[in-house]
């Protein structure tokens, strides 16, 4: 394992490469590619460089928790969108590393439907940002940044 460095992964599941898009409503219509680069530039500010990606695949994203750790990654910021409530294998992944992985949400799940209630990621990960739309993203990396994770 490499030494800490000053990376950041954000991770973001299922569907979200729709926002935007998908449900304004309840997303907004902030797209992915926007809030890459508002990460960027807060990034930048804070000294701490960006690695933003997203899949539809669940064992990718455990993949790349464990890659994450591999090298040296400050924090992971998470929003694994609907594996949340169902991946058991991404709470097993979370535990397994020892770099600290923020939750993060668009939206409240707390004040959703009843199956949102249930967070698998939320009983390993340091922190949860939920409800702030796209800056729940920026709070989250600030709390990095702040040395608060």
């Amino acid at each position: 394992m490499s030494t800490t460095s000053n990376t950041i992964y954000v991770l973001n599941g299922p569907n979200l490469n729709l926002l935007g898009l998908r449900e304004p409503e309840i997303y907004g219509t902030t797209t992915l590619d926007d809030i890459a680069g508002m990460l960027e530039d807060r990034g930048r500010e804070l000294e701490l460089e960006i690695d933003m990606r997203q899949t539809n695949h669940e064992g990718m994203l455990v993949d790349w928790l464990h890659e994450a750790q591999a090298e040296g990654a400050r924090a992971v910021l998470l929003n694994a969108a609907a594996y949340t409530h169902t991946s058991i294998a991404l709470l097993d992944a979370i535990k397994a590393i020892r770099t600290p992985v923020i939750e993060v949400h668009l939206s409240d799940p707390s004040k959703r439907e009843g199956f949102r209630h249930l967070s698998y990621v939320g009983m390993a990960a340091a922190k949860c940002v939920q409800g702030h739309g796209a800056q729940s993203y920026i709070i989250a990396l600030e709390a990095v940044a702040s040395g608060e994770i």
